[in-house]
């Protein structure tokens, strides 16, 4: 049902990541890059680049995923009446599941090889005759210029007549040595020691299989000890028991907006493994939708599609005859190395380095498709949003987030996935800049942080190459029938100024025992609702309820003793001094996310 492209499927030697660090010191200068392709027999080619010390070995077949160090490429899809939710059991009875594929290259095409550059092409089509079949891929050129990495991206295609299609997630999947890789760091605070594969597999499978206590890790440090963590009493220190820890890699997601670098390191020898993902104008759903990243393994994810977290709502559905085409990428695979005397942390603070120049270098001037256009061949649009939420002078919106995506109606980009989106935050002043646009028609986006609703500009916007649209002073004005009688949060698209509980002490990660930020990431705070309401709802009274104690972060059902659940119902008490007879009174909800769920209004 699709035709796809993809970069490579190619092994890194540990040699090349000696290369930038003796690079630095002036010792050595890069040797030029070579390719050199082997023909083995019909169906299989071997393709060899050398870069300096680098030597990498492609292969179009796909890899053994229980290798070392292998890297592949799959897509979920399913028929077009399937059922492709995030919430299916395939272990049920006559349960229908969708299709998980490995995306194998079925033939391939030198794209560029000189003393820089070596690009190759590999493509797989969808035949009518494979009827397991979802994909026509192009594995677009594999780029390897003078850095310590290597770069890849895919382009997806549906033909005019393909059949219909649904799919819910497109990646490239790293599994690296087991034996070395054994740290963990996706931004600043969140660092660890990761269990080993094996402790997933002797521990307790939990409320779904990715969630697993482990009870018997091979890492002495992961197992249960004294701890102090001041948040569980008060905000006074006491020494508590922290039990067997879980592990998830759910708890490893983080927003699109800060997904830009991940990966692993290992200590001896000192070296770093990472994912770089320079822009998100491939991504769906906008800058705060959540997706995975590195998880157990160890292993790498480069998430380019995924409906987590979102659900059927951001499948992509086609329709028997609809054509598409999208680029995904390109992303940077980056190794970085330290001598054995320097401390191997670093490496993470080298890659953060590495990850702000490929930002800076975006949009990329070598990948020779002409799907991927080049900074010439994109716009940009300018403005500044301003507030009119009262009667009075409008003013700054202040640090909103802007965006142009496929036209559609208000909050819309948020179940839309075929097209390409392009965001920026604005200053203080409500000024902003959006950069390297694809050609085309979009409608421009907008929400402020601390007021309701969203800014939808009253007509579309179409860039052509090196256009550059002023679009001036734009004025939103958010909903609102009249005065604030009362308020419980901040609409912000989150729910961090609410209540969230320490998870039960037998059931925690300690990457987040001391975060307040990322606390709603611990396992199993849906039943922490439970032990705080026993046998009785949450109620709320306007002026003596506190939001940030009183609020519970999820409104969630309550377990009961056979380990079923109830709905809940919450209850917000207030009092009118004054009230209209004939007034009308309008209750509005700013929901950060929904899940399963229906809300329900009983005055």
């Amino acid at each position: 049902m699709l035709l796809c492209l993809i970069t490579e499927l190619l092994l890194i030697s540990q040699n090349c990541c000696a290369i930038e660090e003796e690079a630095k010191q002036g010792s050595q200068e890069f040797a030029p890059v070579t390719l050199k392709v082997t023909r083995k027999q019909v169906s299989r080619q071997k393709y060899t680049l050398n870069v300096g010390q680098i030597s990498s070995s492609i292969s179009h077949s796909i890899l053994n995923r229980d290798c070392c160090l292998c890297r592949y490429w799959d897509i979920v899809w399913s028929e077009p009446n399937g059922n492709v939710s995030d919430d299916i059991d395939c272990s049920a009875p006559q349960q229908y599941c969708p299709n998980e594929d490995p995306i194998v290259g079925s033939g391939f095409k030198i794209i560029k090889e000189d003393e820089n550059q070596a690009e190759i092409s590999f493509f797989t089509a969808w035949s009518s005759a494979v009827q397991n079949s979802s994909s026509s891929v192009h594995l677009p050129p594999l780029n390897i210029d003078r850095s310590s990495g290597f770069y890849s991206y895919a382009i997806f295609e549906r033909e005019q007549g393909w059949p219909g299609t649904n799919i819910v997630q497109i990646r490239a999947v790293y599994k690296l040595q087991r034996d070395k890789f054994s740290y963990m760091a996706l931004s600043d605070k969140i660092q660890r020691i990761m269990p080993m594969p094996q402790d997933r597999e002797t521990g307790q499978p939990l409320a779904y299989k990715e969630a697993v206590l482990l009870t018997h890790p091979i890492n002495p440090a992961l197992k249960g000890e004294d701890m102090v963590n001041p948040r569980m009493i008060n905000l006074e220190a006491k020494e508590i028991v922290i039990g067997q820890q879980v592990d998830d890699k759910y708890q490893y997601s983080c927003e699109d907006r800060d997904n830009r670098v991940h990966g692993w390191i290992s200590f001896d020898p000192p070296i770093g493994f990472w994912l770089i993902t320079p822009s998100n104008e491939f991504r769906s759903a906008g800058p705060f939708k959540q997706d995975l990243t590195s998880h157990v393994g160890p292993t790498t994810l480069a998430m380019l599609y995924s409906t987590h977290y979102t659900g059927k709502d951001l499948t992509m559905n086609f329709e028997n005859g609809e054509p598409w085409k999208k680029v995904f990428g390109p992303f940077f695979v980056h190794l970085n190395s330290l001598s054995p005397s320097n401390d191997p942390h670093q490496l993470w603070r080298l890659a953060k380095k590495q990850m702000i120049k490929e930002r800076n270098s975006w949009p990329y001037d070598f990948p020779l498709s002409a799907d991927y256009p080049k900074s010439n061949q994109r716009g940009l649009v300018q403005g500044q949003l301003l507030l009119n939420d009262r009667h009075g002078k409008p003013i700054s919106a202040r640090s909103a987030w802007i965006g142009l995506a496929p036209p559609g109606e208000v909050g819309s980009w948020q179940r839309e996935a075929k097209g390409f989106q392009f965001w920026a935050q604005a200053d203080s002043k409500g000024n902003f800049k959006i950069r390297d646009i694809h050609e085309g028609t979009y409608s421009l986006y907008a929400w402020v942080p601390g007021f309701l609703g969203e800014y939808r500009h009253a007509s579309d916007i179409t860039i052509s190459p090196g256009s550059q649209i002023k679009l001036g002073n734009l004025v939103y004005m958010p909903p609102r029938n009249g005065p604030t009688l009362w308020e419980i949060g901040i609409p912000d698209r989150s729910a961090a100024e609410f209540f969230v509980p320490e998870p039960r002490p037998n059931l925690t990660n300690r990457l987040y025992l001391h975060d307040e930020h990322d606390t709603y990431r611990q396992y199993g705070l849906w039943d922490r609702y439970t032990d705080l309401y026993p046998d009785h709802d949450l109620v709320y009274t306007i002026g003596i309820s506190n939001y940030q104690k009183d609020w519970f972060f999820a409104h969630v059902p309550r377990k009961l003793s056979d380990s079923t659940y109830v709905a809940t119902t919450w209850q917000i008490m207030f009092t009118l001094e004054v009230v209209r007879p004939q007034g009308k009174y309008t209750l509005q909800l700013a929901l950060a996310a929904a899940s399963l769920s229906e809300v329900q209004a009983i005055a």
